[in-house]
């Protein structure tokens, strides 16, 4: 059974840091792309950051610079470190399996940035 299973959202001041983790079973994750996929109430689903099986990282331009993707295939995990939140960055993150036609989702982990 695929599970994807993320944490560590959160509420947190602007200017703040949050690190994500999906802890992932159920495939064969290294052979995966990972990504982090955040929506936005009222918003369409935005891919922010992606990580290739091999280890290949993409950005969404509003992060570049602020976050930071990252896997260990060993604990079957992947992170997003994201730093210098805004306000802009509230939302549900989900996290996001890939490998070809076959993708998995987590249940969505909710980051709320607000003083």
């Amino acid at each position: 059974q695929v599970q994807l299973v993320e944490s560590g959202g959160g509420l947190v001041q602007p200017g703040g840091s949050l690190t994500l983790s999906c802890a992932a079973s159920g495939f064969i994750f290294s052979s995966y792309s990972m990504g982090w996929v955040r929506q936005a109430p009222g918003k369409q689903r935005e891919l922010v950051a992606a990580i290739s099986s091999g280890d290949i990282t993409n950005y969404a331009d509003s992060v570049k610079g602020r976050f930071t993707i990252s896997r260990d295939n060993a604990k079957n995990a992947v992170y997003l470190q994201m730093n210098t939140l805004k306000p802009e960055d509230t939302a549900v993150y989900y996290c996001k399996a890939v490998r070809a036609l076959v993708s998995y989702w987590g249940q969505g982990t909710q980051v709320t940035v607000s003083s």
